[in-house]
């Protein structure tokens, strides 16, 4: 039973965008971010009522965290060679 649904959620996950982990000690912990000690660095990653918590989860804990990256918001902007619109000549005022 253990290894169908095991199976079932790497399925799950190979659909989707790419997983990775990072591992390290809790630094703050609350129901929005979990932030974890990689090295010098201080990793941020949110989390909500559907993030998977398994044992006590408390500031000092080592933990590996499995997370994906998603886009929150795209801005496209013009390239160097993107040229102007040129206004169409049914638009232009006639003399």
């Amino acid at each position: 039973m253990a290894a169908a649904s095991l199976a079932l959620s790497s399925a799950a996950f190979a659909a989707g965008a790419k997983t990775y982990q990072v591992t390290g000690p809790v630094l703050e912990v609350t129901d929005s971010i979990i932030a974890v000690q990689k090295g010098k660095d201080r990793w941020e990653m949110n989390r909500d009522a559907n993030t998977k918590v398994t044992g006590d989860l408390k500031v000092g804990e080592k933990v590996t965290v499995t997370y994906t990256m998603s886009a929150t918001e795209v801005e496209v902007k013009a390239g160097k060679g993107a040229k102007k619109e040129a206004a169409s000549p049914a638009a232009s005022p006639k003399k």
